[in-house]
């Protein structure tokens, strides 16, 4: 870290590309990449060719890219890594050991915690981006029993889902989120009465969890939550 480089939270950003008379979108408080969540400088550092069709899907030719763009925030004066994709858990252990700063890749690293801080007869649900490629591999619970008690339920077909999927994503309005995220709390809800917490896996969902605390009365937890625990290490 050079002298001119602030103590920040880096992020380990997807490929965004560019469209045509779209204006960069200044990151709103609560959001991941917003200062104002943290009260802390956030940086970011886009991860060469990590989209996240191919993030979602695994690919691991991503790892040396991300190990890269990692290196570059602690140069940077990045103080805690994150990132901006849940599915890159899978990269958790390679950037971990690349940097010597806390690392926080995904919000699913609460997991563990989320079910022991609930009744054991309570159940975690999981909102995770797409559902389909949210599975034991990203969850990493070993004990059955723990895994009795997850439940995943995802966003895919929304609105949300299908701009994310095209290269470049255009904006998609903060209301549809909401929309897509509280849809799908509530199916599965009906579906598991038991469930005692949320948990956020998209990292594009946290300013849809106060609308979601407010209409199902329970905790919501996101990777906003992760970064912080990191800061307060830091400081």
């Amino acid at each position: 870290m050079s002298s001119n480089d602030a103590p920040s939270l880096g992020i380990l950003s997807l490929e965004r590309g560019t469209l045509p008379d779209v204006k960069p979108v200044t990151p709103r408080p609560g959001s991941l990449t917003s200062p104002a969540t943290y009260d802390f400088p956030v940086i970011t550092e886009t991860v060469a060719g990590a989209w996240v069709d191919n993030v979602v899907r695994g690919d691991p030719a991503l790892e040396a890219p991300y190990v890269a763009a990692a290196r570059r925030l602690v140069q940077r004066g990045a103080v805690a890594i994150s990132s901006n994709c849940g599915f890159s858990i899978r990269h958790q252990l390679a950037v971990a050991a690349s940097v010597n700063v806390p690392v926080g890749m995904s919000s699913l690293l609460l997991l563990p915690s989320l079910l022991r801080v609930l009744p054991k007869s309570a159940k975690v649900a999981v909102l995770t981006y797409d559902s389909a490629y949210c599975g034991e591999d990203l969850l990493g619970l070993e004990n059955l029993e723990d895994r009795k008690r997850i439940v995943v339920g995802g966003i895919e077909g929304g609105v949300f889902w299908h701009n994310e999927m095209k290269r470049p994503p255009p904006p998609t309005d903060p209301a549809d989120i909401d929309s897509d995220v509280t849809a799908c709390v509530r199916r599965l809800r009906a579906d598991h009465p038991t469930i005692g917490a949320i948990l956020f896996e998209c990292a594009g969902f946290p300013l849809a969890a106060p609308a979601v605390r407010k209409a199902e009365g329970l905790p919501v937890y996101d990777i906003t939550h992760l970064c912080r625990l990191m800061l307060t290490t830091v400081r």
